[in-house]
């Protein structure tokens, strides 16, 4: 049993990932506390104080299980936290409730000293963001395909006729359900000039040329490890249809690997996932990066440690 703090894993109640890491983590003894900021009330209180030593925030997290020292958490799984609403406040009540637990709970857990988070909240907000990361992408050598992210009408139907085959894709993943309340998503789907018309002025949107690839590959990287999954299908966006894929592990060429972990370096992140396509000629092109991307369902179909190395980056704490 470590003797060390434990590893505090901030996510929803339905979290099939977590669950694979915190049961890596029990198998080598390392103290695990889970919780979700919407728990906040009896089932999570906070007590920070500041201005009483060098190593603020002192004080702790009380859960119905547990209360944990905020000094001795020694890593953060930042995974799918879920915020309060306060469906019960009206809604200016609601708001400022909602923004106190944010910059309150929120602003605590980011500020834990001597701590590694995997990965920080604040690192993972400016990764999300796919301009910033096409533009680093870029500068690293990766091969990206022409994009482009406009509001003009004209601009675009010009961009989809020098092209030709061009796809659309949401800059942002956002929950989307109908009047009935049936859940719905955005695919990555071809578009042509006679599909767009003077809404897109609205707000931003991207458009790409069509890559002819014969796969997809969906890179995990955690820490030093890199786990590079080849996925074949007959779809434009494979996850459309998890039933159609086949998966087998590859091995990256070393100017990639190294290029994508450059790229998670100058967000300051401990992990990521990334998603490429290989072409008939075998050239990779990078497509995006999801920061907190799903990788679970990898492990069970190819068997690869990827919940192991998490708990490897977990169980080591900061190393500074």
């Amino acid at each position: 049993m470590s003797d060390a703090g434990p590893v505090a894993v901030v996510t929803e109640v339905d979290d099939v990932t977590a669950d694979m890491v915190i049961t890596e983590l029990n198998k080598r003894g390392v103290p695990v506390v889970r919780f979700d900021p919407s728990d906040i009330g009896d089932r999570l209180l906070l007590s920070a104080r500041f201005g009483t030593c060098p190593a603020s925030p002192a004080g702790h997290l009380r859960t119905p299980s547990r209360t944990t020292a905020l000094k001795g958490v020694r890593s953060v799984y930042w995974r799918r936290p879920t915020w309060p609403h306060f469906e019960n406040l009206g809604d200016s009540d609601a708001r400022f409730a909602a923004a106190q637990v944010r910059h309150g709970l929120g602003g605590t857990l980011y500020a834990l000293p001597n701590c590694r988070y995997v990965n920080h909240p604040l690192h993972n907000y400016g990764a999300e963001h796919k301009p910033l990361q096409l533009a680093v992408a870029e500068r690293l050598g990766l091969t990206v395909p022409p994009t482009l992210i406009s509001n003009d009408l004209d601009v675009i139907r010009a961009f989809i006729t020098e092209h030709g085959q061009v796809v659309y894709k949401a800059l942002r993943w956002t929950p989307y359900r109908r009047s009935d309340g049936v859940g719905l998503t955005t695919w990555t789907e071809p578009v042509t000039t006679s599909e767009v018309d003077e809404n897109v002025t609205v707000v931003p949107h991207l458009f790409q040329a069509r890559v002819n690839k014969v796969a997809d590959v969906r890179v995990v990287l955690v820490g030093p490890k890199v786990f590079a999954i080849r996925i074949d299908s007959d779809l434009l966006d494979w996850r459309a249809d998890y039933s159609a894929l086949t998966y087998k592990p590859v091995i990256l060429p070393t100017g990639v690997e190294k290029a994508l972990t450059a790229h998670l370096e100058h967000f300051g992140l401990a992990s990521g996932s990334f998603d490429l396509c290989i072409t008939r000629d075998g050239d990779l092109h990078w497509l995006e990066l999801n920061p907190n991307g799903q990788w679970g369902w990898l492990e069970d179909e190819t068997g690869l440690p990827i919940a192991s190395a998490f708990a490897d980056l977990l169980e080591q704490g900061a190393t500074q």
